[in-house]
């Protein structure tokens, strides 16, 4: 059974934890706090498991993504472009048309009060986005 396997059954949230802790070393510990700072910034965001094993959270729609790699924990924000960031907390995918991330290295530290007024504000952007319009069908 592969870890995969074992986990089909477990809520996100349960998943993300899960990955948390297979990760064993500085970059679960990285993911873990930013996981807490994005709670403690909104308690109603909502966990997701996509994309084949991508954490991420939402609160009407995507706030950011959470993503591991060998040197780096990225946090992917959907509409970062469209957020002010005056701490200079994105780092990466500053060339999007949409995205913006940050990538934390080992020893690195995020500024916790600014990342949570980023979530914050990503939440904010989420709720003044305008509805798509229905579709009118054809005749």
């Amino acid at each position: 059974m592969t870890q995969s396997d074992s986990n089909e059954d477990l809520t996100p949230s349960a998943r993300i934890t899960a990955r948390i802790a297979a990760l064993g070393d500085w970059r679960g510990d990285a993911l873990a706090r930013m996981r807490a700072l994005i709670h403690e910034a909104d308690p109603d965001v909502i966990e997701e498991w996509k994309w084949m094993g991508t954490p991420v959270w939402s609160h009407d729609g995507i706030v950011c993504t959470g993503e591991s790699y060998k040197d780096k924990v990225k946090l992917t924000f959907a509409k970062g472009a469209s957020l002010r960031d005056p701490a200079g907390l994105f780092n990466a995918s500053l060339d999007g048309n949409m995205r913006r991330a940050i990538d934390i290295h080992a020893g690195e530290d995020v500024d916790a009060d600014a990342f949570k007024a980023l979530i914050r504000e990503a939440i904010a952007c989420n709720g003044t986005a305008k509805p798509k319009r229905a579709k009118t069908p054809k005749s």
